[in-house]
């Protein structure tokens, strides 16, 4: 079968960054139904699914912090090591954790995330982006005194402060008010135009019908007869996702 069949693809060959085959994860038993489904160049997978369901477990999988049970997980086509040089000089995460040095200010942490990426004009592009998330004010704060709404837009920034092919978030539009989320999917829509391979759990409809090409729906195999490990989640486009997300009791 050709990869334009088995993808999905129409058209033009699609230059794939990330591929799933039949991931299945949890913690020593499953959490949902394995994963089949790519990513190319240019494209923005949502993860969707209720509370609980298994997306942030997938997406840590993805990033290489949780070990399969089953399946694979390749970034060009290699198996995924988040202690690679490519796999840190492509790949930026952002989750929903305290993931930034205490002692270091706002402005500080965020310049050595940019050099140790061999960033370079590191100053100019930290002020642009501590400007792009209203964050100008807080630089020189430590991050714990910052409001929850802050942490996030700060977490977001040293993803985005460096350089990447691939982007993965976990609800990113978690603790963030709507302007914070309009300005987020705006960010995110200019990133997967200019090429970069987004994938990102979200119960956020509109970011959802702004910024996914397709999505996935983690399902954790609760009805299904087959248990959790039977059957694939699905893959749908944006809309049905949307529809999913504004009405998940299905």
């Amino acid at each position: 079968m050709s990869k334009s069949k088995r993808t999905g693809a129409r058209g033009p060959a699609r230059d794939v960054v990330l591929g799933l085959e039949r991931l299945l994860v949890g913690y020593g038993e499953p959490v949902c139904a394995p994963v089949t489904v790519d990513v190319a160049r240019g494209e923005a997978l949502c993860l969707v699914g209720a509370n609980g369901a298994g997306k942030s477990t997938v997406l840590r999988a993805v990033a290489g912090l949780l070990e399969p049970l089953d399946g694979t997980v390749r970034l060009h086509g290699e198996p995924v090591d988040e202690r690679s040089v490519r796999f840190r000089r492509e790949v930026a995460c952002v989750f929903d954790e305290d993931a930034w040095f205490a002692e270091l200010s706002v402005a500080e942490h965020l310049e050595l995330v940019a050099r140790g990426h061999g960033v370079r004009d590191v100053v100019d592009v930290v002020d642009a982006e501590l400007e792009s998330q209203r964050l100008t004010d807080a630089a020189d704060q430590l991050p714990t005194s910052l409001s929850s709404g802050q942490k996030r837009r700060l977490l977001l920034a040293a993803a985005l402060v460096r350089p990447r092919s691939v982007l993965l978030l976990d609800e990113p539009e978690q603790r963030l008010d709507p302007t914070g989320r309009e300005a987020l999917a705006d960010r995110l829509l200019a990133e997967r135009d200019a090429g970069t391979a987004l994938v990102l759990a979200t119960h956020d409809v509109v970011l959802l019908r702004r910024l996914a090409t397709r999505a996935v729906v983690i399902d954790d195999g609760g009805d299904g007869g087959e248990g959790r490990a039977g059957g694939t989640c699905r893959v749908v486009d944006a809309d049905e996702a949307a529809r999913i997300v504004s009405d998940p009791v299905r």
